[in-house]
């Protein structure tokens, strides 16, 4: 569906995009993640025809982008802010699409009747989008997007201005119904939550070059450097020296997964697969020694800062029954399934 081919677009000294290569494909849903100023949203724009390639090239359908209008690239586009045309109503704004490529008074209709009861708003045709909610108008500009069937549609940050509520439950039904529509997305947002509960790859972005693409699980579970580790959460990250099936680090000796890259690398802990001794079978014993320096009650769970007698801190997390208390002495392992040896 979509070929993006060392895509570059500079602005100064700046790449904003460094030889970018990216296939989407028929059906798929795409969510590229980064912090500010990775690349993102200028990845949309150059896919939309909103910004201009200082070198390679975009394909859609196998047919090169270049010199082709916004209009007729046949994509959709949602934005953050929603922008709504606020003299419009809501059937006013969904049939805008259809009316432009020259749809019938009565297709137009029937395409916004059939689109507000996709997205649950039936009946909603007649009213002001100034009255509607935000979760509302988020519904409404995903109806305009999709009413001129296109063959790709783009979401930048398409949940940022919701409360954290709505949008864990407008991502579900998103999901939901593009799997029906069977519509091929790609998305771009800084919320990592809303990335790997839409998606079916998610596409980690570093100034202006991808740094790691894969499923939810493969990058949640393998994150291919430190920097993706870091901007996923991971805090904790540590020097080892890898040899075998164990690292020798500032927190003792920690054990790796058969296979890992040996010799001087970057070691990532979970914060669950810290685990206070006495060992179980599974579990490898660390250096004995540290202090509970704190703990953040999250639910049914405890966050708990660990300080070695010498080292860097350790973020683990437990059960709340399993919690120890601030200020107590504890000896902790950890298990080989939540250790990672980063790449370069």
């Amino acid at each position: 569906m979509l070929s993006i081919q060392e895509a570059t677009v500079r602005f100064g000294e700046r790449a904003a995009l460094d030889a970018v290569d990216l296939e989407v494909a028929e059906h798929e849903i795409v969510c590229v993640l980064g912090p500010s100023g990775s690349g993102k949203s200028t990845l949309l724009r150059v896919v939309a025809g909103l910004q201009a390639l200082d070198g390679g090239r975009v394909l859609l359908g196998g047919a090169d982008q270049a010199g082709v209008p916004v209009h007729r690239r046949g994509v959709g586009l949602m934005f953050q802010d929603h922008q709504l045309f606020p003299q419009r109503d809501v059937g006013g704004n969904i049939a805008f699409g259809p009316r432009m490529r020259g749809a019938a008074k009565a297709e137009q209709a029937e395409r916004v009747r059939e689109l507000l009861d996709l997205v649950g708003l039936p009946g909603a045709e007649r009213r002001s989008v100034s009255a509607l909610s935000g979760g509302e108008q988020q519904r409404v500009a995903l109806a305009r997007a999709l009413a001129p069937r296109p063959r790709l549609l783009m979401l930048d940050e398409p949940l940022g201005q919701l409360d954290r509520g709505l949008r864990e439950r407008l991502v579900v039904e998103l999901r939901q119904l593009f799997g029906r529509l069977g519509t091929t997305v790609l998305a771009v947002t800084h919320d990592q939550g809303e990335a790997f509960a839409l998606a079916d790859r998610v596409v980690v972005m570093r100034d202006g070059r991808i740094a790691q693409s894969g499923a939810p699980v493969e990058v949640w579970s393998r994150p291919a450097s430190e920097f993706v580790a870091r901007f996923l959460g991971f805090d904790n990250v540590v020097a080892a020296r890898v040899a075998g099936t164990a690292a020798e680090t500032a927190w003792g000796k920690v054990p790796v997964p058969e296979g890992s890259p040996q010799g001087e690398r970057r070691l990532l802990v979970r914060p669950g697969g810290v685990r206070l001794l006495p060992a179980t079978p599974s579990v490898s014993p660390a250096s004995p020694e540290w202090t509970v320096e704190s703990r953040t009650f999250r639910g049914d769970r405890v966050a708990v800062r660990l300080r070695p007698a010498d080292g860097p801190p350790l973020e683990a997390e437990f059960p709340l029954s399993e919690a120890p208390e601030e200020g107590a002495r504890v000896d902790v392992g950890f298990a080989v399934e939540d250790v990672v040896v980063l790449g370069d």
